[in-house]
Order: C-alpha cells, then structure tokens, then sequence
C-alpha cells in the first residue's frame, strides 16, 4: 500500500490529500491561485510511502515470546505425535520418517535431539518377533515414549482441556460468525489448533459434541465447520483498550489528537494523520457487517478487516499467531490480499515479530509495556510447568558434561543407523496427522551442545536413561507393557 500526500509551501492555502490501497486512486486536491494570479498553477510535490519503506520497529520484550516458542517447538510437535498412538510411544525407525513434521533437517541426528530433553522423553526398548532369516535370534527395537513426570503433565492438560469444552466451542463459534459463509473447512482450522488452545482431537471430539452450536458438512473442497445457530451475545466486538493517562498536570482537553503506541515506537507525520483519520470513523462492527457492505478500496473496509484481525488474535491463547495462518482465511474473513502490508501499516494495533523463519503477529493491546501477556489462558500454566522440565533438562545436560570432563561417564545410547536398516517403509498410520501444517519450521539452535551430544550417542556400555521394555507399575506389583 503507498501513502500519497501532496505538500506546497506553508504561505500557500492547501488542502491534504491521503491515498492508499483503499482510498480512490485519484488524488483530491484543491487547485488554488498565489497572489490573486489566475494563470499561476500551483508548486506541489507528492510524497509516496510504500509498504517496503514502512520499517518494523523491534520490540524485544516481544520477539522473546517467538524465541521461547522456538525452543519447545520440536518437544510440543513430538509430544503430539506420541500422544496419538495408542499406547504412546513410538519406535525410532518409525520416527525418523517424520522428520518433515519435525522440522529437523537430515544432517541433525534424530537421536541426539531426543537425548537434549532427558527429563521429558525416554528411551527403552521392546522385543521384535523373529524374522524367517533370524528365527533364532532374539531381537529389539529402539523406541522412545514420555517420562513419567511429561507424561503427567499431558494428562493434566487433556483433562483441562476437556473441562474447558464449552469455552473452546466458544471461540469455534465466533470464528464461524466472522467468516463470510458461515463456514470454514477443517484444514484450515487446523493451522490455528495450538494456538486457539484447542486439543489435537478436535476434529472427532469437539466438533461433535456441541451440535446446537456446529456441525461438520461436506463440501466440494473437504469437510468443513457449519455454524447452526447464531449468537446475539457473542457478536460484540471487543472492548477498546483504554487509553493510559499521559501524567498531565491539568486536566484538560488534549490540543492534539492522540494515538496510542507502544514505547519507543514514533510514526512520520503523514503516517500518524491517516491513523489517526481511520480512529475517528465510525465503529464497525466485524460481526454485523461483511466486507460486501464497503467499497473494496475504501477506509471503512481496511477499519473493518482490522477489526477481524483484532478479533481473531484476541480468541489466541496467547494473543498472537503466525502471520501465514492468517493468510489462509483471507477468503473466509475478508481481508485483503496484502494482508502483511495491511498489519505493518496499522502497529498501533500489531506487532510483526520478524524471529524465525516465518513472521508472527501480535496483537499489541493483549501485552503490557515490559512484555508481559495481560489476560493468562488457564492452559498457560501447563506451558510454564514444560518450560519447568525444559530447565530441568538443561540443568541434567550440564551434569553429564561435568561427567564426562571427569571421566564419570556411564550409559550407552546406539546411533540412529542402526535401527533404521530394516523396516523403513513401515505403515505406522501416521499419514493422516502429516497430512497438515502445523506452526512452522523454527527450532532452537543447537550448535553449542550437538558435538556432546553426539559424543555421548557413539560411546559404548552407558545405561543413562534408556528404560527397558518391561517397566514395573506404579503399585510395584510387578512388570507391565510400556504404555
């Protein structure tokens, strides 16, 4: 989008004229005459700001919150994995075809990540049934499950989850009230599924148990989400943030208008009047209006797309969500085809984090001035105990490195090659989960740890924390199947 504003000499009586993607193509400016002269045309020149030129402002209380998500990325993704197998683990050779789903290229060893996270994954293995070319030789497989401790915590998350059944249909339901149709296909939806806070089974469980409020239909392009009855309450915007007191001495009128931006955050003169011209239009509402209702390139229709965008943020866990989820609903919801642009044009409203491999948008009401998010989601305390076993981990990592300078080092762990030779193309059901993006490509760097890790993963005789097949229940009554 470009900003267009024409600009003469300050003696000169000018009118200013503001255009972008959804104003009229046309420049309106008055011509006007200098000295009473009727022939003089007028000394002007146009400023064009395009979205390139926009810069994006970091913010680093902000941009932690991307850094943190990247470091659990590769946990949360294999923690799903193994909760969706019935007996919740899975063998390596089995594993290794997911890398794709795990974002883990093929120079990085398979094992040696699993081996950073002690404390939540486990290794053990099982017996395998003989083969017709090793009839007497009794052979295993490498597999890897939760700890005990993760294992509760996943427990403890899907019970909250399912407690909170009513509220997730909620948000299902607003969203089905902001699309245009009514509609959204479940592909879709499940790019926002860890971010809606909503749980992997949604599709089986949550769509099904709440038909006063949806119902799955099938239609040319899949299945898909309908709503089935509409919801008066539900259909208010949300509040406005309220607009912090400036410190005034007197308690007076403001000469100038306002605009609330986040610190350290200044805006070209030009910029800050079209904001400021857009806050002063009427309120839409994005839930009683569609985006038929305005002129495509009008102001009315990027203050109503905002609106959605603010909506659709503000139902996130976390208050926020990657700027390419968002993109898939630009059909469904209205917005423009230029949605970036449209978010950098507007930061009193978002905030793009360029961390990772693929931008994150926030919704900049949702955080307070140092960072913090405002309004906690009940499964945000089951993210802060992971991040507890996170620590743990790490702490447990420095440990064996102070082993291993001492030469106190004790386990064994096989590499990778040597469980995947047989087996490679096993059916594992897993095809159906892969099928679908999930939140990107992003993970920690772990370049400082991978010569340890790897270390460690070639030494023989070492039984650190690989368990066995058989693991003795918790009422120790003897030897139960894994899971």
């Amino acid at each position: 989008m470009a900003l267009f504003l024409p600009v003469s000499s300050q003696k000169d009586k000018h009118a200013i004229s503001l255009q972008s993607d959804f104003l009229p193509l046309k420049p309106q400016w008055m011509p006007f005459n200098r000295n009473g002269s009727k022939n003089r045309k007028p000394k002007n020149f146009s400023i064009s700001v395009s979205c390139s030129s926009l810069k994006i402002v970091r913010s680093p209380s902000l941009d932690k919150h991307v850094v943190k998500q990247n470091k659990i990325r590769f946990i949360q993704k294999l923690k799903t994995l193994l909760l969706s197998k019935p007996k919740h683990y899975i063998p390596i050779h089995v594993l290794s075809k997911c890398r794709s789903y795990l974002s883990l290229s093929k120079p990085r060893s398979l094992l040696s990540m699993i081996y950073r996270y002690p404390s939540i994954f486990e290794l053990f293995r099982i017996p395998t049934p003989p083969t017709p070319f090793n009839a007497t030789k009794s052979c295993t497989q490498l597999c890897v499950r939760l700890t005990p401790a993760a294992a509760a915590l996943a427990t403890q998350e899907s019970n909250l989850k399912s407690a909170m059944s009513a509220t997730l249909a909620t948000k299902l339901q607003k969203l089905l009230m902001l699309s245009s149709h009514r509609r959204l296909l479940l592909t879709k939806l499940v790019h926002l599924i860890p971010d809606l806070g909503l749980p992997p089974n949604f599709r089986s469980r949550l769509c099904n148990d709440h038909p006063d409020k949806f119902k799955t239909v099938d239609t040319s392009y899949g299945r898909a989400l309908e709503l089935v009855s509409w919801d008066p309450h539900l259909a208010n915007p949300m509040p406005s943030p309220e607009v912090q007191s400036l410190g005034l001495i007197v308690d007076r009128p403001l000469k100038f208008k306002h605009l609330r931006l986040r610190k350290g955050l200044n805006l070209k003169r030009r910029h800050r009047d079209f904001l400021i011209k857009l806050q002063e239009l009427p309120d839409v509402c994005p839930y009683k209006t569609s985006v038929g209702d305005f002129p495509k390139e009008s102001m009315e229709a990027e203050k109503r797309a905002c609106g959605v965008v603010r909506e659709v943020l503000g139902m996130m866990v976390e208050k926020r969500t990657l700027v390419d989820h968002l993109t898939h609903f630009r059909t469904d919801f209205g917005l423009p085809n230029k949605l970036r642009g449209m978010l950098v044009r507007h930061p009193e409203l978002f905030y793009i984090s360029l961390k990772g491999e693929r931008d994150s948008v926030f919704l900049v009401e949702g955080y307070g001035d140092k960072g913090t998010l405002l309004e906690k989601d009940e499964t945000s305390v089951i993210k802060e105990q992971l991040m507890g076993l996170v620590r743990e981990a790490k702490r447990m990592r420095q440990d064996r490195r102070n082993q291993s300078i001492n030469n106190k080092v004790v386990g064994y762990v096989t590499t990778i090659d040597d469980h995947i030779k047989n087996g490679d193309d096993t059916e594992d059901g897993l095809d159906s989960l892969l099928n679908f993006e999930d939140i990107g490509g992003d993970y920690e760097d772990f370049s400082s740890d991978e010569e340890d890790d790897e270390y460690y993963l070639s030494r023989e005789g070492i039984n650190f924390w690989i368990a066995d097949g058989n693991v003795v229940n918790s009422e120790g009554k003897g030897a139960s199947e894994p899971w």
